[in-house]
């Protein structure tokens, strides 16, 4: 058989389950994407983790995956650390079209089938001074499959004083149930310059504050149909008084498509905090992904 040529930056997952465990019938990519599969005890959850050579992606890449889940087999998309965003600079890689538009860009496009099931889990996006970062992530689930989905961002480098100094940063997801869209969420943080003899607009630090992460996660399916419950019985129950300073960290949601999945908005002025509450809040994933990825995913 002829062999197929992977683009730089491409990566494509293709896993099923044939009754006894799952089993991958396509795990491929190109530099400067890396994809690991670890091996599990699990007969019907697989994971791969989302890695880029270098520990982070530079100005003008272009990473492009698609996965396919099939056959009741369930999918755990993870990272390791923060994906890095590196500040637009000389240079050419593989992926790169510095020379024409320095923007890195990813794009990710996910089929679930019936009965099987998604868990979107990586680590917050990281964008550094000066970087442009679009990400475009698409979903098309059965009606009765289930999936999880996190997007998360953090404010950059704190440590060494940069926060929300980036250039622009773009993440769009969509979620579609049999050819229906029934989530679409797009987030748009830039710096604004005004014209000239103008006020000057607040710059995007002083807009996000006090706050240095901000997630979204959603989800859909019987799988977490008992998450979206607790967390709407919790939200119900929250009482709003007035306070002198903003808390420490704010959470809401709603639910979609009559009940059957919710979106859930956290914001926070430490990462950690968002992740400890992330960990809390969903921690009936235990159940489904084991005690040891669930600890992979939120510690």
């Amino acid at each position: 058989m002829p062999v197929t040529t992977i683009q730089p930056g491409h990566g494509r997952v293709v896993v099923r389950n044939d009754g006894f465990q799952n089993v991958f019938s396509e795990l491929s990519a190109a530099y400067p994407l890396k994809l690991l599969s670890p091996s599990l005890p699990s007969s019907n959850l697989s994971i791969v983790y989302m890695l880029s050579y270098g520990g982070g992606l530079v100005g003008g890449d272009r990473m492009q995956m698609t996965a396919e889940v099939l056959d009741g087999a369930r999918l755990a998309l993870l990272s390791q650390g923060s994906t890095k965003v590196f500040k637009t600079r000389p240079g050419r890689r593989l992926s790169a079209s510095v020379e024409k538009d320095p923007t890195t860009t990813q794009k990710l496009e996910v089929r679930v089938s019936p009965g099987s099931a998604l868990l979107l889990l990586p680590d917050p996006v990281t964008c550094f001074r000066d970087a442009k970062y679009h990400q475009i992530q698409t979903f098309h689930l059965a009606k009765d499959s289930s999936a999880i989905l996190l997007d998360w961002i953090t404010s950059g480098r704190k440590s060494l004083g940069e926060e929300w100094v980036f250039s622009r940063y773009y993440s769009l997801n969509e979620v579609w149930v049999d050819g229906r869209r029934i989530a679409r969420d797009a987030t748009l943080l830039e710096e604004r310059h005004a014209p000239d003899g103008t006020l000057c607009p607040r710059t995007l630090s002083e807009t996000m504050a006090p706050y240095s992460c901000y997630a979204n996660v959603i989800m859909y399916g019987e799988l977490f149909q008992k998450t979206c419950l607790g967390l709407s019985t919790a939200y119900n129950a929250i009482t709003v008084f007035k306070q002198p300073a903003p808390p420490a960290l704010v959470w809401s949601m709603s639910s979609i498509c009559d009940g059957k999945g919710c979106i859930v908005r956290v914001a926070a002025k430490e990462t950690e905090d968002v992740k400890v509450w992330l960990g809390q809040a969903l921690s009936d994933l235990e159940g489904v992904l084991g005690v040891d990825v669930y600890r992979r995913a939120f510690t």
